[in-house]
């Protein structure tokens, strides 16, 4: 059975190769700390699954330790220059986007169907972790699916996975780090906590105001987390499982799904989500590093508004 240790081997053996590719780099100052950092990371993938968690834990400081002292250098120069890339944009047109749309195409495609894969009666897949395994999946079909259009050296995927890593820096360990910050804080018992809290000053004997506190919950604390997946288990122990659920009776999945979207909502407006919305306007030197999020905030309020309704009307259902 394929599991989710398969996207775990994919990340690995591509942080690997961006520890690879600085490593040999004789020009960058900082070659050795940003493989040692990369390497590092590349290890909890590759081998996190196998390893005692104190070890888990001594490889992440170590982490800590490489930025802290020996200070992540920034991304190398572009392999080309701004014409050939602008030439290269203008021969291709629209077409430069099938390697990005078949991402999307090909993880919905294996979500819905890699389901029925079974070998002896056994599931190919672990349905439990399908739509995860079908990303999986779906990066590597891109991946080839861009080479054979594009055709570039062998060694691009990885040289541009490195000049993009070294940009985004310790912020892109930030999800990993911040979901596993709120399984720490769920099992701290921080849930119960912020569901008596609320209750104090909120009446949540309805319905509707459970669903509109879950979702406005999970943004703000996403807000402040800066990641859904940190504040998903906290507020999902906290109203999510003890209110929507088992007291009014409401469906599981849609308070789930529809709960994450709603602190996505979050992310959208906090500098906190430094990977998604400081990051970007520094690569796009932004003279305004919240310009991201001054953008994004009319949308993410649309979106939680949108998504309390779609809650409200279907988790109950």
């Amino acid at each position: 059975m394929i599991t989710l240790e398969f996207v775990n081997v994919l990340m690995g053996l591509m942080m690997a190769g961006v520890a690879i590719v600085n490593w040999r780099d004789r020009s960058s100052a900082k070659r050795y700390v940003n493989g040692a950092f990369w390497g590092l990371y590349a290890i909890t993938f590759l081998a996190g699954s196998y390893l005692p968690n104190f070890v888990n834990g001594l490889l992440v400081i170590s982490m800590v330790l490489v930025m802290a002292i020996g200070k992540l250098g920034g991304a190398p120069p572009e392999q080309t220059t701004r014409a050939e890339r602008e030439a290269s944009a203008a021969r291709w047109g629209n077409k430069l986007f099938i390697p990005a749309l078949t991402i999307p195409a090909v993880t919905l495609l294996g979500t819905l169907t890699f389901k029925y894969l079974r070998v002896g009666g056994v599931a190919l897949i672990d349905p439990k972790q399908i739509t995860l395994i079908s990303l999986g999946f779906a990066t590597v079909v891109a991946l080839v699916v861009g080479m054979a259009m594009l055709r570039p050296p062998i060694s691009t995927p990885m040289i541009e996975a490195r000049r993009l890593m070294d940009a985004v820096s310790w912020a892109a360990v930030l999800p990993q780090m911040l979901a596993a910050l709120g399984a720490m804080f769920a099992l701290a018992g921080v849930g119960p906590i912020i569901a008596g809290i609320l209750q104090r000053w909120i009446p949540l004997n309805t319905p509707f105001i459970v669903v509109v506190a879950y979702a406005v919950g999970m943004a703000l604390f996403t807000s402040i987390m800066g990641n859904a997946f940190a504040a998903f288990p906290v507020m999902t122990a906290a109203i999510g499982l003890p209110l929507i659920v088992h007291r009014f009776g409401g469906d599981v999945v849609v308070m789930a799904s529809v709960g994450m979207l709603a602190g996505y909502c979050g992310t959208l407006v906090t500098p906190m989500a430094a990977n998604f919305n400081i990051v970007p306007a520094a690569l796009l030197e932004l003279p305004d590093k919240n310009a991201v999020i001054k953008v994004q905030a009319p949308t993410a309020l649309i979106l939680l508004v949108a998504n309390i309704a779609i809650m409200y009307f279907f988790v109950y259902r």
